[in-house]
């Protein structure tokens, strides 16, 4: 299976199911073409910042006398999402009395959107992810939005936080 990236729009998320070449069923994936290199998604048990080497590099970045270098690198965020608790019921089955919902979270920072997984099933997900940010403005505004998923329609807003950096 191929995707030719130059056909998708740049900064936009595009949803993609592509046929799996041996079995069946597909493969779904949330593509963004980006120029942002600077975020990243790590699991919780492989944080990054225990690694004394990349303590190291990030204290000597922006140690004092190179902080002024890139003035548009003020620092970067560590987002931990570990879990969310007593999520509102989305999904209603016929089949029985208990409503569930599909839920994954978006992280947002300026341009940069990260996604976690989703846990189906669940009003008490656990995701256990890490998102990294650059920051480019201590102005800018973290937003956590947490969606349930449909697969036959757009997703549901279950709720929202908004974050300001200066408050952190």
């Amino acid at each position: 299976c191929q995707v030719d990236l130059s056909t998708l729009s740049k900064e936009q998320t595009h949803k993609l199911e592509m046929p799996l070449e041996e079995g069946e069923g597909c493969l779904v994936l949330l593509v963004t073409l980006t120029a942002s290199a600077a975020v990243t998604i790590s699991d919780l048990s492989v944080n990054s910042l225990e690694d004394q080497k990349e303590r190291e590099e990030i204290l000597k970045r922006y140690s004092p006398m190179t902080m002024f270098r890139n003035m548009k690198d003020v620092g970067f965020l560590q987002v931990k999402v570990i879990r969310a608790e007593a999520l509102m019921a989305a999904d209603v089955t016929g089949k029985d009395s208990f409503s569930k919902s599909d839920p994954f979270c978006v992280v947002e920072l300026n341009n940069d959107r990260l996604l976690t997984h989703t846990v189906y099933k669940n009003l008490n997900p656990e995701w256990n992810k890490i998102f990294t940010f650059n920051i480019k403005d201590i102005h800018s505004v973290l937003e956590v939005t947490v969606y349930d998923e449909d697969r036959d329609r757009s997703a549901d807003f279950l709720g929202k936080v908004a974050i300001p950096l200066l408050s952190v």
